[in-house]
């Protein structure tokens, strides 16, 4: 398969003089903190929101009767799911493990229908380019850029790009992830660098190895908390 063409969000650059390269690890990494910021609020809200809803409980004397329904509804915050059906037909169709479908829609999008800064598009944050690259390759010959908001597309077409990048890095999920999120000539220059190897903590982009590190802890909660959903 011959690699997708650049995108917004996965480019092959070429590697850069030294100044552009301290000048745009700075902007990477101002961007890193801000959003890791944003996860921190959100993560904030949530616990904020749990509280009030511990507390309500308490005060109604219905904790103990009704705790299994406010576990659930707190791992629907927390660990949301949807779209399992379609998980599970696109990781069989695809041989890809559900759960890691499923975690890098809760990294990406957390379960939402969403356009990023960037231009990438629905629950698994797909790029117009990147999805008509999948289009013509898959033989989506009706294709078109708003079909991106159906949770069937998307992650069919999410899933078939990441089944390419672990077939391209000989099934490494580390590698696979890295260019999900940082893109492919980037992991190739990394690799080069390193002779061959990436671990995650390697990764020169705090964005990427966050995300990376995200991915595989919601993969693992996946796999305990839904296991029957995802037909595991």
């Amino acid at each position: 398969m011959s690699p997708r063409p650049a995108t917004a969000t996965h480019r092959a650059a070429p590697r850069p003089a030294p100044r552009a390269r301290t000048a745009q690890r700075r902007r990477v990494d101002a961007l890193a903190a801000r959003r890791a910021a944003a996860a921190r609020r959100r993560q904030l809200r949530r616990r904020r929101a749990a509280l009030v809803v511990t507390a309500l409980l308490s005060l109604a004397g219905g904790g103990t009767l009704l705790a299994p329904t406010f576990n659930d509804a707190v791992q629907e915050i927390t660990l949301p799911l949807k779209h399992e059906d379609i998980i599970r037909q696109q990781a069989a169709d695809k041989g890809l493990d559900p759960a890691l479908i499923a975690a890098v829609i809760f990294a990406e999008s957390h379960f939402r229908d969403q356009t990023s800064s960037a231009g990438a598009k629905g629950l698994m944050q797909l790029t117009p380019a990147t999805a008509h690259y999948i289009a013509d390759k898959s033989g989506g010959v009706t294709f078109e850029t708003g079909d991106l908001s159906t949770p069937q597309v998307n992650i069919s077409y999410g899933s078939y790009y990441l089944r390419y990048l672990l077939d391209k890095y000989e099934g490494n999920t580390t590698l696979a992830l890295a260019a999900y999120n940082g893109g492919e000539g980037n992991v190739d220059r990394w690799r080069s660098e390193r002779g061959g190897q990436l671990r995650v903590q390697d990764i020169p982009f705090p964005e990427t190895r966050t995300y990376v590190a995200k991915v595989q802890q919601a993969r693992r909660d996946y796999r305990t908390s839904y296991a029957a959903e995802l037909g595991l």
